[in-house]
């Protein structure tokens, strides 16, 4: 039995960098705990959720009921649906109370992505913090989103409580300060479950390689500032033998031997399972069952079909990009896939075609820098970090608006900007600004996971709201932002992929959501295949034969796409 399984607390928590594993580990964790007799509540806090695919179950922010899995309910906390529930929950009593226009002023203010995050929260606090709601559970495990919107989400009952303590004003971001104060036992509750080892477990979920390890080291001692001490490391997808005559097999394993050998020191501290790569499909409850299996593989089903025509090579992309004069590039997709990598080896490769280039990043997991290692002439580089952006826009408020009011005035403003919403509007500023930069060169733009790239898109609807708010004119660079992104000539956006099921339907949904916002993404990139290569060793051979079906897939849609053979380190094209 995995250690993690062993006596668990209540409250499980599997976190990690996008891709790793997270859904899969804190679904086969939830069957196992279940089937031993337990009751069992699987929750996901991830707007880009890919839980009801790994179950093959369509969830909803209700309990349902796992077919096959006795003891096992599920449910997703969708962030769009809990917010507007919210926003009614705020705005209903004053209907037909207060005039139709003071109503439509409460509901735009409530409109912002803060107003998301905060909701989502809520139900994410009912389920920790409220006894009541939960005790016919013996366990409850989050499915979180990637890494840095984790820690933020745990990070939340501290900001929450610290800033309804401090605060004596009426109204913050998120409307009356009432309906934040009748959750501040819940957060209290909260604060105190998260740091105590006989209520709360996180299982910090890694691969073994480099990026994600120094990845999962960075959340781990992240949570240890959070007070988050009880925490176990699991490595998923370790190759733990390969057939000697193939060789991307044994480049596979000498990668992940050479990275476990160089695991950041904090790991090594956490009690630790590996768990081996499978050739097999990790979707339905059967499959989830032997997870935690020794076994590596299994029997294929799959048969590759001989007259699939492999979609063009990167390179190609490459020199298109390199024939226009400059413009926004976004690399889109579920975390895990390869955003970062590909974004860097963009904006390097037009670097070395002589162009100006900005690479930049919106990823609170940021690792540009680990992935390039020196800049090459031509190319600036930064991240906007989250803390730098705030205190200027903290700073830039207080300079102008703040300058012409009294000092009671100037308080409330204060107050205001202590909000933990003052850091949402500061990104999505900053954000607007790199946006901007597009008109004088290449701006190279490696985005956050899907579903928080969306609600950074969504802002820019509504956003210019709350700017206009705390500030006395909107930024050129906000007001001009949707018109940017919507303008296929200086903003083209890269769906990027895996092969695999989940990374694929999950960009799918993204090309949808991104339709509907108005913005056309301009291709697909199909990232590490193994379709263009030979391999023999047994696993490799079944994740190979059902790679077609999901390129077929992309294919389909009609649009630009380009394919990337699996490498062993990242290279420039």
């Amino acid at each position: 039995m995995k250690d993690f399984l062993r006596n668990p607390p209540k409250n499980l928590f599997f976190t990690g960098k996008g891709g790793v594993g997270k859904t899969t580990t804190s679904a086969a964790t939830a069957i196992a705990l279940a089937d031993s007799g337990k009751q069992v509540l699987l929750v996901s806090t991830d707007p880009a959720s890919n839980l009801d695919e790994v179950l093959g179950l369509a969830l909803s922010a209700e309990p349902a009921a796992v077919p096959g899995v006795p003891g096992l309910f599920a449910l997703n906390v969708d962030p769009v649906e809990a917010a507007a529930a919210y926003r009614e929950q705020q705005v209903g009593p004053y209907r037909g109370i207060l005039p139709d226009a003071a109503v439509r002023s409460m509901e735009e203010q409530l409109s912002g992505a803060c107003t998301v995050e905060i909701a989502a929260f809520n139900e994410f606090a009912t389920l920790m913090g409220n006894p009541a709601a939960v005790e016919r559970f013996d366990h409850i495990i989050f499915d979180t989103a990637p890494t840095g919107h984790t820690l933020r989400l745990l990070s939340l009952p501290a900001a929450w409580s610290d800033f309804i303590d401090t605060t004596s004003g009426g109204t913050s971001c998120l409307g009356p300060l009432a309906g934040l104060k009748e959750h501040q036992l819940l957060y209290a509750t909260i604060r105190q479950a998260l740091g105590d080892a006989t209520q709360t477990l996180v299982v910090v979920v890694s691969r073994p390689e480099t990026a994600s390890l120094a990845e999962a080291a960075r959340a781990s001692a992240e949570l240890q500032e959070l007070g988050v001490s009880n925490q176990q490391l699991v490595i998923n997808g370790v190759l733990t033998q390969a057939d000697p005559d193939d060789v991307v097999a044994v480049a596979l394993r000498e990668r992940n031997v050479t990275a476990l050998a160089a695991m950041p020191d904090s790991l090594t501290l956490l009690t630790r399972t590996e768990l081996p790569l499978r050739g097999t499909e990790l979707v339905g409850i059967p499959a989830l069952r032997a997870f935690f299996s020794s076994e590596r593989s299994a029997p294929s089903t799959i048969t590759a079909p001989q007259a699939t025509t492999l979609t063009a090579p990167l390179s190609e992309l490459l020199d298109q990009l390199a024939g226009v004069p400059g413009g926004v590039i976004m690399t889109m997709g579920k975390g895990g896939v390869g955003k970062t990598t590909l974004a860097v080896t963009i904006a390097t490769a037009l670097a070395g075609r002589g162009k100006k280039v900005y690479l930049t990043t919106t990823d609170p997991a940021a690792h540009i820098a680990l992935m390039l290692g020196n800049v090459p002439d031509g190319m600036r580089v930064s991240r906007v970090d989250p803390k730098v952006e705030t205190e200027a826009y903290r700073n830039e408020v207080l300079a102008t608006v703040g300058n012409d009011l009294d000092h009671e005035g100037r308080a409330l403003l204060e107050e205001d900007l202590r909000s933990p919403c003052t850091e949402e509007i500061a990104v999505f500023r900053a954000f607007a600004k790199v946006v901007a930069d597009g008109s004088g060169g290449f701006v190279v733009i490696d985005t956050a996971p899907t579903g928080h790239t969306l609600l950074l898109l969504d802002a820019a609807e509504t956003y210019h709201r709350e700017v206009s708010r705390s500030m006395n004119e909107i930024p050129e660079a906000v007001r001009l932002l949707l018109p940017r992104l919507r303008d296929p000539e200086f903003t083209k956006v890269f769906l990027v992929t895996l092969p695999e099921a989940t990374p694929v339907h999950e960009a799918l949904s993204l090309q949808d959501d991104l339709r509907r916002a108005g913005i056309e993404p301009s291709g697909w990139i199909i990232n590490q295949s193994l379709a263009p290569l030979s391999v023999t060793d047994q696993v490799l051979v079944q994740r190979r034969a059902r790679e077609f079906r999901y390129i077929d897939e992309v294919v389909k849609q009609g649009g630009a796409t380009f394919l990337i053979p699996w490498q062993n380190q990242i290279q420039g094209v």
